[in-house]
């Protein structure tokens, strides 16, 4: 892994919660992500299955975590299977865990190889009443191929029918929500890489240069700190382009007088970074760039109390939107009175900003949590309004990850937002 090597204490924590969230004869099984195929016998590089990353820290293909609490035999309490490696594996693969390095990442001592599963899984069955299967479950997702853990679980309904069945989604949900130090620690580090990322980028961008080698620069800075690359597709948008809310073609040119909008973020050790920054291709804002970036910017230092306990995103999201319709009044998009009489279920600030400005990020950029989840402390959740006017070209958001407290912490203090700063270490770089 190009990571340091993750302290198994986190993940032997985890798991001492969730089992603690299981009923009497419970089983809970999880997978690995599936190996996607790209082309030929060519596949996409493998990311592993959150869920089963946040229990184990096991970071490969074709494992297998189950968690038996009440099993009477104890070493069948927690196992995972694994692929049992040969010579020829070595060769034309690379390296996979030995059963000791199985222990020494997960803290789990019971490590059996995947061919041990079925009859395994039998014994475990004999002694649950209640299996909990593990599934995706954010709300967004559409995939038209079924997951491992999906085709799984329709298998297991078929062979056992006379079990009891139920989500393991809630619980997990509720546990990857608040963070433990260890990973807020993994998401500042993420947070980190994508600032150096961003003064890179700072001394690169001038008109004439293409999206794409913005997005280049980004991933060098990456890569060289070991990080596994971007966290998600990058959106890196010059001009008109910074107006489509998930650009991805990254392929014009930025030319003199644009704004360049970027949304982009590091992983690290599976953990997110999600930020975006506007910035002038040519060093400068002009004035009307800067008055509508000042707007959005002051809208971004009030709402970042907003993150403590108690509140939701869907707080956020409807404070923010009121504090950016005030600002769209002063910038002259709509009076006062056009707001008083609009249609309340058609918002005039809607046209300007159409989008949310929260979300849960920790081991998915998206993570999980619904906008109706109230705050704990401990969460981690992005702070991102924006300001889109067609005609006149312009598109800016400015985008934190936030850490909720009794006093917020912004991940990324040290990112310059600021304009003065940005103008400043463009000239000077």
């Amino acid at each position: 892994m190009r990571y340091k090597r993750i302290d198994p204490a986190l993940f032997i924590r985890n798991r001492h919660k969730l089992r603690g969230m299981l009923p009497k004869n419970a089983l809970a099984v999880i997978h690995s992500n599936d190996e996607l195929l790209r082309s030929g016998d060519q596949f996409f590089p493998f990311r592993q299955n959150s869920d089963i990353f946040y229990l184990t820290g096991l970071d490969q293909e074709k494992c297998i975590l189950t968690i038996c609490p009440d099993h009477p035999n104890e070493k069948f309490r927690e196992i995972v299977f694994t692929i049992k490696t040969d010579d020829q594996i070595a060769t034309w693969a690379g390296h996979k865990y030995t059963r000791q390095e199985v222990r020494e990442v997960s803290g789990i001592e019971t490590v059996l190889w995947l061919e041990d599963f079925e009859i395994t899984f039998r014994d475990l069955m004999a002694s649950a009443d209640v299996v909990y299967l593990n599934q995706n479950e954010y709300i967004k997702l559409t995939n038209e191929v079924p997951l491992r853990d999906l085709r799984f679980a329709q298998k297991i309904r078929d062979l056992f029918p006379a079990h009891r069945y139920e989500r393991l989604a809630p619980p997990m949900t509720e546990l990857r929500l608040v963070k433990e130090p260890q990973e807020i620690d993994l998401i500042q580090k993420a947070c980190d890489l994508t600032g150096q990322a961003f003064l890179r980028v700072l001394r690169f961008v001038r008109p004439g240069v293409m999206e794409y080698e913005v997005e280049a620069e980004m991933t060098h800075e990456f890569i060289r700190n070991g990080s596994s690359g971007h966290a998600y597709q990058p959106i890196i948008g010059a001009g008109r382009n910074g107006l489509v809310l998930h650009y991805h073609d990254n392929d014009a040119e930025c030319s003199d007088g644009d704004l360049l909008l970027m949304d982009f973020g590091a992983e690290y050790a599976n953990y997110i970074a999600d930020c975006t920054r506007t910035i002038p291709v040519n060093g400068k804002f002009t004035p009307r760039q800067r008055q509508c970036y000042e707007a959005v910017l002051r809208v971004m230092k009030t709402a970042t109390a907003f993150f403590v306990p108690g509140n939701s995103p869907d707080y956020v999201n409807k404070e923010t939107h009121k504090l950016m319709e005030k600002e769209m009044i002063g910038l002259g998009l709509f009076t006062q009175e056009q707001v008083d009489r609009q249609d309340p279920d058609k918002p005039l600030s809607f046209k300007f900003l159409m989008h949310g400005v929260s979300h849960p990020i920790g081991l998915d950029v998206h993570d999980v949590g619904s906008k109706y989840t109230p705050f704990k402390k401990g969460m981690v959740l992005t702070l991102e309004p924006g300001l889109y006017i067609p005609e006149e070209g312009i598109g800016i958001r400015i985008e934190d990850d936030i850490l909720v407290d009794d006093v917020p912490l912004n991940l990324m203090a040290g990112i310059p937002r600021e304009p003065e700063e940005i103008e400043a270490l463009m000239k000077r770089l």
